[in-house]
Parts: structure tokens; C-alpha cells; sequence
């Protein structure tokens, strides 16, 4: 059954970088594929090695990017391209949830964990979620 179909960009805008690594952030994936985020809300973003999208899969390998505020509202997706700048940084895979209502941690797919400091992120650049649909 096909669930998904066009959907518009969320955008955000950079607010903190972060500039560490964890190889044992027992983050706990959500079962969730999808989450609503509204403008003015601000999430973690992570990178992650880690491809596993069981519902309580554990993410130990992170790279921490930073803080990002949510510009224009609507639905991020396991799957949507992450771009930072021009950068695409990965893909979500999808949310961890131990910091909420506060954040979510958006886990971001990537070839390596990278942190906000080794991708020369700043505050104020752009960020997109994009559907590939």
C-alpha cells in the first residue's frame, strides 16, 4: 500500500553547531517514520553510520552537527535528502526521542559520522528536508 505522495520542503536555519563524537550514545530509534515539526521548533541533528530502522534499534555511533530551527512547518520522513548549505549531509533515517518534548534528535544517515566542526557548519546557514517522491 503506497502511504506517501508529494509533499512540500521543511527548511530550518542553523542555530548552534556542535563539534563531537560518540561511539556508545545508546540513542533508541523511533517507531515512527515520519514526524510533523512546526515552525519555531528547534531539533538536534546527528549523524549516523548506522542503517537499522527497526522500531528501538540502538544508535551508538553519532556525530553531533548541531541545532536547527524550524523555519517553514510540514513532515520530515525516513528517507528525505538532508541538505546544509548546499551540502547534502545524508538522509534520515529516522528519530530518537529521549530529549522530547524539549528536541528531537533527527538521525541522519551518512557514509561517516561527521560532526558540525569537520563540515565547517556555521550558524545562520540553511537547512532542507526534501521527499524524493
Amino acid at each position: 500500500m503506497r502511504e506517501n505522495g508529494p509533499k512540500r520542503q521543511v527548511t530550518g536555519t542553523l542555530v548552534k553547531v556542535l563539534v563531537h563524537r560518540r561511539d556508545d550514545r545508546g540513542m533508541s530509534l523511533e517507531p515512527f517514520a515520519s514526524r510533523c515539526v512546526r515552525a519555531g521548533e528547534i531539533h538536534e541533528l546527528v549523524t549516523t553510520t548506522h542503517d537499522d530502522t527497526a522500531p528501538g534499534a540502538v544508535i551508538d555511533h553519532v556525530g553531533f552537527l548541531g541545532f536547527a530551527e524550524i523555519d517553514r512547518a510540514g513532515v520530515i520522513d525516513r528517507g528525505d535528502e538532508v541538505r546544509i548549505g548546499s551540502e547534502l549531509v545524508g538522509t534520515v533515517l529516522g528519530f530518537d526521542a529521549c530529549h522530547f518534548p524539549n528536541h528531537y534528535n533527527i538521525l541522519i544517515h551518512s557514509t561517516r559520522t561527521i560532526t558540525g566542526a569537520e563540515a565547517a557548519l556555521r550558524p545562520e546557514q540553511e537547512v532542507r528536508f526534501s521527499g524524493r517522491w
